[in-house]
C-alpha cells in the first residue's frame, strides 16, 4: 500500500485578525514517502523550535481522511491560547 508521511505544527500565533487575541495555528510543513526523510526532518525541527509542536501522520494515499477513524489533528484548549 502506498502511504505518504506528513509533519504537522501546532503553535499558538497572534491573532491576525485581532492582534490582542491568540489563536491555535496547525499547518503541513513536510511531506515525504520515506520514513527515513521525515525521522530526520522531524529531529531537525524539533530542535530547532522547541516552543512548537510538531507530530508524525502516515495515511495511505488516495483515501478520504475523514472516513477513517482518525486523521491529522492536532487538540489545542482554550488555555494553550492564553
Amino acid at each position: 500500500m502506498n502511504t505518504v508521511r506528513m509533519i504537522l505544527c501546532g503553535n499558538v500565533e497572534d491573532s491576525r485578525m485581532n492582534p490582542s487575541e491568540k489563536v491555535g495555528v496547525v499547518s503541513v510543513v513536510f511531506v515525504s514517502t520515506e520514513e527515513e526523510k521525515i525521522k530526520n526532518k522531524l529531529k531537525k525541527l524539533q530542535d530547532k523550535n522547541p516552543e512548537k509542536f510538531y507530530m508524525e501522520y502516515v495515511t495511505p494515499l488516495d483515501v478520504d481522511l475523514t472516513s477513517l477513524e482518525h486523521y491529522p489533528s492536532i487538540e489545542i484548549s482554550k488555555n494553550d491560547l492564553q
